[in-house]
């Protein structure tokens, strides 16, 4: 790269979803993010379930002459996909394509801009002027919706989110629940939160995108609300493309262009120091995913989950994705708590992490449910 002149590129690298709308608000951000940098490329790609991939975005740079690529996790928070999953998968193409550079930045994180999307949506749901707002709200709860991970730092980064949004706005009470892997779960998390008495409560999803975990969430919502009619309960939209979530991927690319990349705290010295020491699991199948048009062969899986869903039946699954490798997850140790995503088995939804349930835990809820606990599972108990 000394004596060839050096051509920027911008890559965003998202998770993926098996919900085509996901794909298309994703691209929303890559345009909001092309008007910003006009006179540089831009492309986008997910680590799985969604075209392009990664390696597509990256390549596609590369045929418009990039050689150093500026990539940025479109992600909220640093959880094991922004950790481990995108450093795997950018060293290992950086390796491949001699003079190529890769620089990486950070999750989107707190910062302002990302804080003000998020109010700003939530004062469009109660009808309010977010340039305008009240004092306070005392008379209304805030519910956080996170996306709850195996990474206890991610989760508190949620559970900070909600602090600093209520503070700010003046909520009377506030409190986080998630939807994914962690507790309290967003059905079982509202039922006990509205024994605090509130008759207004607002429900306020912290994602970029649609998907299947915020039509589950509106799910819950729709079944709390049936259940308790003397409440008001407002569905708060997901942030999409909000300018203020463009405001802060643009200034994480920046940070990238404009400081020394030498950290040894910023995500890819930490990745690779740890990779170094063994102390990574990387998910393989991510770094080394191609395109099957491009390479001539396709990736699917299937596999069954047995396991013992709502009213007590059993069946499985069998999820054929189309150029998808398997999903991985780390571990989460608090798997069988009894607010946590075991909740879920009674509502017959079937996610990735339900392999981590021990059979026990499924015969338990099995039992319960069966045996007529007021029909619920253990943690949706009155």
């Amino acid at each position: 790269m000394n004596n060839k002149a050096v051509k920027k590129g911008i890559m965003i690298c998202g998770h993926g979803s098996r919900d085509k709308d996901a794909e298309v608000e994703f691209a929303l951000v890559a345009e909001g993010l092309k008007k910003r940098f006009p006179e540089i490329p831009v492309e986008y790609g997910f680590l799985e379930y969604s075209a392009p991939n990664i390696h597509m975005g990256l390549n596609s740079l590369i045929d418009q002459g990039v050689n150093h690529i500026y990539a940025v996790p479109g992600m909220l928070f640093a959880a094991t996909h922004a950790k481990n999953d995108i450093p795997s998968v950018l060293t290992t193409f950086e390796e491949k394509n001699e003079g190529l550079q890769v620089t990486y930045g950070k999750e989107l994180g707190l910062q302002d801009p990302m804080i003000k999307a998020f109010e700003a949506r939530i004062y469009e749901s109660l009808g309010l002027d977010a340039d305008n707002p009240p004092a306070e709200l005392y008379d209304t709860m805030l519910v956080v919706v996170g996306r709850g991970t195996s990474d206890t730092e991610a989760n508190a980064e949620a559970a900070k989110l909600t602090r600093l949004v209520s503070e700010d706005m003046g909520f009377g009470w506030a409190d986080t629940v998630y939807s994914g892997v962690t507790y309290p779960s967003v059905g079982v998390g509202l039922e006990k939160l509205l024994k605090l008495g509130y008759k207004r409560i607002v429900v306020a999803p912290y994602f970029l995108f649609t998907g299947r975990l915020i039509k589950r969430i509106t799910g819950y919502i729709d079944k709390v609300a049936k259940e308790n009619p003397e409440v008001e309960f407002i569905n708060t939209p997901y942030l999409r493309d909000h300018d203020k979530v463009i405001d802060a991927f643009e200034i994480r690319v920046r940070d990238i262009m404009e400081h020394d990349q030498t950290d040894p705290e910023d995500l890819m010295s930490i990745f690779k120091r740890r990779l170094a020491a063994g102390e990574i699991d990387v998910h393989h199948h991510h770094a080394e995913f191609q395109d099957p048009e491009s390479h001539g062969h396709s990736h699917s899986h299937e596999h069954s989950h047995d396991h013992s869903h709502a009213h007590g039946h059993s069946h499985s699954h069998e999820h054929s994705h189309e150029n998808v490798e398997p999903h991985s997850h780390g571990v989460y140790k608090h798997i069988a708590h009894p607010l946590g995503p075991r909740t879920m088995i009674g509502e017959g939804i079937c996610n990735c992490f339900m392999s981590q349930f021990p059979q026990e835990l499924l015969d338990e809820e099995k039992e319960r449910i069966e045996n007529g606990v007021q029909g619920e599972a253990l943690a949706h108990r009155k």
